[in-house]
């Protein structure tokens, strides 16, 4: 999502004549605590004690849909069985910065088989998407550089290009999945030109419109950066004209932790010396790299096929009319109070759907944001429906 007018209030440069600052540290922390407060978007971290998608909320049993967990490999026999191998012969971490204390061979295996995946030259592994993100964004800025965004993107890429930004870069956002306004953008900028787009959006599960991003970058030169974090269902594309580099998480359709970038050789090289977020922080671990390796080798078989044409048949069964399958299911409800309601309305009946309030999504679009995983059952997912619709909920 892209900031709201309160981030970008907040975010902006002191005006000393707006009168006088609080009194030190105690009272900032005090008023912006009664602040979140009094606009009823105060929020406290939930313990929830489970193993895939069944487990305990404040000692409550509950079917979680909160997770993006979509294929359930997080809590698969051969992934979990690599993550105790590696865990055994390498330990809890990696120890340092891959740079300085070294690769270890599963983090290489782990980045050939993603580059393989991806149809890509080289892969590179971040220890998070967000650190990934971040950093690629930051080393792709430059004075002469124009980073244009998507309205609706992910914070990670929002905070990527304001971190460019502080490092000469011009930004510039375009109306959602409007690919002509990114087009006019990119044709006019007379140095370098960057279009980031999330391929699958987190808030509403809709799709960018990514060959015709990809055909405008290639007309004017510029580099299309595509973060498929969701990406779980589609969009399904070919090859792309022009250099393109890929973004993806191991925590979300492998289960694991962790992102990654994969792209033409001489851009990941170009950030493997560039990338302050992969330079200076200890590398991915071991576990979590192994974890995520078999787990690709899982997705990318018969088996992966099944669980992934399984999710598909959930996700219709929710939204049966919408034309871009995806595990991630909106139910709009429009004020804060109304998503915290009917969260709590669901809970009541050993549903976990968390409600997403603003600055997550914009002031009078506050929403319950279920998300689906091939590890439901289909009595699970029928609860659901049922609710939603004895709720007078309608999934979107």
């Amino acid at each position: 999502m892209g900031p709201s007018e309160s981030e970008r209030t907040e975010s902006a440069a002191p005006n000393p004549g707006a009168g006088p600052a609080p009194a030190g540290w105690a009272g900032w922390v005090a008023a912006k605590n009664l602040k979140a407060r009094a606009k009823n978007r105060w929020r406290e971290l939930a313990e929830l004690d489970s193993l895939g998608p069944r487990g305990h909320l404040g000692g409550r049993p509950v079917v979680s849909f909160s997770s993006n967990d979509y294929l359930g490999l997080s809590c698969h026999p051969r992934v979990l069985a690599a993550a105790h191998e590696a865990l055994d012969r390498w330990g809890a971490g990696a120890g340092a910065s891959r740079l300085i204390g070294g690769s270890r061979p599963v983090h290489q295996e782990l980045e050939a088989e993603l580059a393989a995946w991806k149809a890509a030259d080289k892969a590179l592994v971040f220890p998070s998407g967000f650190a990934t993100n971040l950093g690629v964004l930051a080393a792709l800025a430059g004075p002469e550089v124009l980073i244009c965004g998507d309205a609706l993107n992910h914070a990670s890429i929002i905070d990527g290009c304001r971190l460019a930004g502080a490092l000469g870069a011009s930004f510039s956002t375009y109306p959602h999945r409007d690919h002509e306004a990114a087009t006019a953008l990119v044709a006019r900028w007379p140095g370098r030109a960057v279009v980031v787009t999330d391929t699958v959006f987190s808030m509403d599960g809709d799709l960018a419109p990514v060959v015709e991003l990809a055909e405008a970058c290639a007309r004017h030169g510029a580099l299309l950066v595509l973060d498929e974090a969701h990406a779980v269902l589609g969009p399904h594309f070919g090859p792309l004209p022009g250099p393109v580099l890929r973004v993806g998480t191991l925590s979300k359709m492998l289960g694991s932790q962790g992102g990654f970038v994969a792209g033409p050789r001489d851009l990941v090289e170009m950030l493997v010396n560039r990338c302050r977020s992969f330079i200076f922080t200890t590398g991915l671990a071991p576990a979590s790299a192994a974890a995520a390796l078999a787990a690709l080798d899982v997705l990318r078989s018969e088996e992966g096929a099944h669980l992934v044409a399984r999710l598909e048949r959930l996700a219709r069964a929710v939204v049966p009319g919408r034309p871009e399958p995806s595990p991630i299911v909106p139910v709009v409800t429009g004020s804060e109070a109304s998503a915290v309601a009917a969260s709590a309305a669901l809970l009541a009946r050993g549903l976990y759907v968390p409600a997403v309030r603003p600055p997550t999504v914009a002031p009078g679009s506050s929403r319950l944001r279920a998300s689906l995983s091939a590890a439901h059952a289909d009595a699970e997912v029928a609860s659901l429906v049922a609710a939603l619709d004895d709720l007078g909920l309608v999934p979107g």
